[in-house]
């Protein structure tokens, strides 16, 4: 356990000591929250979904969570072109126990990036079910882990900083706009439904929506089953990716 501790708290570390980190990742939710939440929130009503705030809340704490738990990643990249990754993977410790130290604080910052969006949702007129808050952070943390360690995989087998970036919002703009963050997922087409089902975040904002006390599209315990296989499946592909660094 010490080598995933120490791991864990370096992370946690590089996350405090950047503020501008901090600030520039509540960016986007904001901006979601007012443009999207407050623009869309008549049309949304008037079409019988009642308040759109309360809807969009849970799926904007889940955008919060993923971008920054999959651009965790970069730090791979970044200390590999500095040096400090071969310092780090030269240590008599198992590459695993490295992996899951890096992913377990990259999960443990998004989780307190989400907690912070949650706060200013609140702010913003979301009443969230309080007493299922234990369970919303427990969705909050698979999504964690699961796009954490996903970014690892990823920027394990990846030497450009500049293409990180790229390939990441590639994916991961699919991965929210497909989730069912924005628009509820009944009476969908077919074919957007198919997509979501394969789509692991729509199972995180629906787990996350059920426990803030808003309806469940899959149900909570298959949210909890799939999210948990594909966290458990990420976790073992980063682990394999990232015990194959050259260095």
């Amino acid at each position: 356990m010490g080598p995933i501790y120490i791991m864990w708290l370096r992370q946690l570390k590089r996350y405090v000591r950047s503020r501008a980190r901090m600030v520039g990742s509540l960016g986007q939710p904001l901006i979601f929250l007012l443009a999207i939440g407050f623009g869309f929130g008549p049309i949304y009503q008037k079409a019988g979904g009642g308040d759109y705030i309360q809807f969009l809340a849970p799926g904007v704490i889940a955008m919060a969570v993923l971008f920054t738990a999959v651009f965790a990643g970069i730090e791979v990249i970044w200390d590999r072109q500095f040096g400090f990754l071969k310092e780090t993977l030269v240590a008599p410790v198992s590459r695993f126990s490295i992996m899951i130290g890096r992913t377990l604080g990259g999960a443990t910052v998004a989780m307190c990036q989400g907690v912070i969006v949650m706060v200013i949702s609140v702010c913003f007129g979301f009443r969230p079910h309080w007493g299922a808050i234990l369970l919303a952070l427990v969705f909050m943390f698979l999504i964690a882990m699961l796009f954490t360690a996903l970014g690892t995989a990823l920027a394990s087998q990846l030497n450009d900083m500049q293409s990180f970036p790229l390939i990441m919002n590639f994916l991961v703009m699919p991965l929210f706009f497909f989730s069912g963050a924005i628009f509820p997922l009944n009476g969908v087409s077919p074919a957007l439904a198919v997509v979501a089902s394969f789509n692991p975040l729509a199972y995180g904002v629906d787990g996350l929506r059920a426990a803030f006390g808003g309806t469940a599209f899959y149900g909570m315990g298959t949210d909890l089953i799939v999210l948990g296989f594909f966290c458990a499946f990420f976790l073992g592909l980063g682990s394999w990716l990232f015990s194959k660094i050259q260095i």
